[in-house]
C-alpha cells in the first residue's frame, strides 16, 4: 500500500485502476540489502516427539528433509505465489528444532534486490512444516501447523521491523 499525499487514502499497489490484480513494477527501485525471518510450529503428539528425538521416525531424518524442503521452497516462491517477483535469493537458512510439544521452524532469507523476501521466508517455514507433517503423518494424523508469521524484516523503503513480543535469534 502507498499513500501519495498527506491525508490521502492508501492505495493497494497490487491492483490496477479497474481493481484487477497486477504485479507491481519495481523497475525503478534501487536494489538494497534485505532480509526477513519467519517462524511457525508443528504441534505433534507426545509419542511423535519421542520418535523425533530418538531418530525413530520410519520415513527417516525428519529435520534434514524439512530443512532442505524449506530452503528449496524459498527459492521457488514466485512459482507458487503469482504476484511474487522473481528475485535472487542470496541466502536462506531453515532451523528446525524439536521441543516438548512438537517442532519449531524458523527461516531467514536474504537478498540484495528491489523487493523484500517476506514471502520467501513464509514459504520456507510453511513448506518445512509441511515436510514435517508428511514425515510423521503415519505416526499421528492429528499433527497440525500453527502460528506461521513474519517476525522481522530489514531493508527496503519501509525500513526495519520486528514483531512486538518476539524474541530475536
Amino acid at each position: 500500500m502507498t499513500t501519495d499525499a498527506p491525508g490521502a487514502e492508501p492505495t493497494f499497489t497490487h491492483l490496477d485502476a479497474a481493481g484487477h490484480a497486477r504485479m507491481v513494477d519495481v523497475t525503478l527501485k534501487q536494489p538494497t540489502v534485505r532480509s526477513a525471518t519467519a517462524r511457525g510450529f508443528v504441534r505433534c503428539a507426545p509419542h511423535v516427539v519421542v520418535a523425533l528425538r530418538d531418530g525413530a521416525v520410519p520415513k527417516g531424518d525428519v529435520l534434514a528433509v524439512a530443512r532442505i524442503a524449506g530452503i528449496q521452497a524459498a527459492k521457488r516462491t514466485p512459482e507458487l505465489l503469482p504476484l511474487a517477483h522473481v528475485i535472487g535469493v542470496h541466502g536462506a537458512s531453515v532451523d528446525v528444532m524439536i521441543d516438548d510439544d512438537g517442532v519449531a521452524v524458523e527461516a531467514t532469507v536474504r537478498t540484495a534486490d528491489r523487493t523484500g523476501v517476506e514471502m520467501e521466508a513464509l514459504t520456507a517455514v510453511s513448506v518445512a512444516a509441511l515436510a514435517v507433517v508428511d514425515m510423521v503423518k503415519g505416526l499421528d494424523k492429528g499433527t497440525s501447523i500453527e502460528g506461521v508469521r513474519i517476525v522481522s524484516k530489514t531493508g527496503g523503503k519501509s525500513g526495519d521491523w520486528v514483531r512486538p513480543g518476539e524474541a530475536q535469534s
